[in-house]
């Protein structure tokens, strides 16, 4: 079977995984079969991701048993049914949007595509862990999670969360994980944010311990109103955590004077493609409060409160110029 060149996009490729799940299923109505046919016929890039699929499942049949299957083999025999469907959409979705990455060696993609939750850019998801602890994930993030008979571990691959912790009826201690090190918080909500090589953290309500990767001996408690960054050899500057910091659990960006840079910066975030600030305008200040849900409603704002507007390549090439004053 010939396959196209490239990974068809994102949306139709999870949609299709999502068809092949659902067809595999002992339990298929004839009604499925038919609105699959009818999805694969009502859009071409629909058709390509189904072929694409295809040729992701033709591959995995090559694959060794163990290394096809081995998610589930390490799982007790009462858990693999309620596994098997979550690993194979994990593995299926990687497989189709990934082009195979997992399978040449894994990267920091593979591993967002195979986390246990992730969102999409520009999307807020809310969930509840087994214990009762909240955790809101902000755009393009991701996160694994392990509770065990000692511990409870949440570890942000990529993004932000704001943590709300619960008592542990088995007194287990949580911990939140990143490649910079741990944090351990005392009955509190915080927020963690994965910057590159560093970690953000911001304390809303009672204390986090932060536990540098490679320097155990620069740990550092903050207290509710405090922000700090770290990296795996220690912690930055305390600083007071602004106001507003947690709007985007709301959907809401909050500014503060915010240099325009900064706030393009932010935005940008949430908005697939690239979008950049002219340096001639960087300077210029941002307040308000605005909704994260339409960043080309902010962005027509911005040309209403500010002497900038769009320059405009493509739908996802946009940068914020100088405003240019009809002759």
């Amino acid at each position: 079977m010939s396959m196209p060149g490239n990974a068809a996009p994102e949306a139709a490729s999870l949609q299709a995984v999502e068809w092949l799940v659902r067809l595999q299923a002992s339990d298929c109505a004839p009604e499925v079969e038919q609105a699959w046919r009818a999805w694969r016929d009502s859009d071409p890039e629909n058709e390509q991701a189904w072929q694409h699929v295809e040729g992701c499942m033709a591959r995995m049949r090559a694959l060794p048993a163990p290394l096809a299957h081995g998610t589930l083999a390490r799982k007790p025999l009462h858990a693999q049914a309620n596994a098997a469907r979550r690993q194979s959409l994990k593995l299926l979705a990687l497989l189709a949007v990934g082009g195979g990455a997992w399978l040449a060696g894994g990267d920091g993609q593979a591993r967002f595509w195979l986390a246990d939750y992730r969102t999409g850019t520009g999307e807020l998801r809310h969930i509840v862990l087994e214990d009762g602890t909240r955790i809101a994930l902000n755009t393009a993030s991701s996160i694994d999670v392990r509770f065990d008979a000692g511990q409870r571990l949440v570890t942000v691959l990529k993004g932000e969360i704001m943590v709300s912790t619960a008592r542990d009826a088995a007194g287990r201690p949580f911990f939140v994980r990143t490649a910079q090190g741990r944090l351990q918080p005392v009955g509190t909500r915080f927020a963690v944010r994965v910057q590159g090589e560093c970690t953000q953290l911001g304390v809303f309500e009672g204390a986090v311990q932060i536990l540098p990767e490679q320097a155990p001996g620069a740990a550092r408690r903050l207290d509710a109103g405090q922000q700090a960054s770290f990296t795996v050899a220690g912690v930055g500057p305390v600083q007071a955590l602004p106001a507003g910091a947690d709007a985007w659990t709301a959907g809401m960006l909050v500014a503060h004077d915010m240099p325009l840079a900064d706030f393009v910066g932010e935005l940008a975030r949430y908005r697939h493609g690239r979008l950049a600030c002219d340096p001639a305008v960087a300077h210029l200040r941002v307040s308000g409060i605005y909704p994260l849900a339409d960043t080309a409603q902010v962005l027509d704002m911005l040309t209403r409160t500010l002497p900038v507007g769009m320059r405009q390549t493509t739908r996802f090439w946009v940068s914020v110029v100088p405003h240019r004053k009809n002759p």
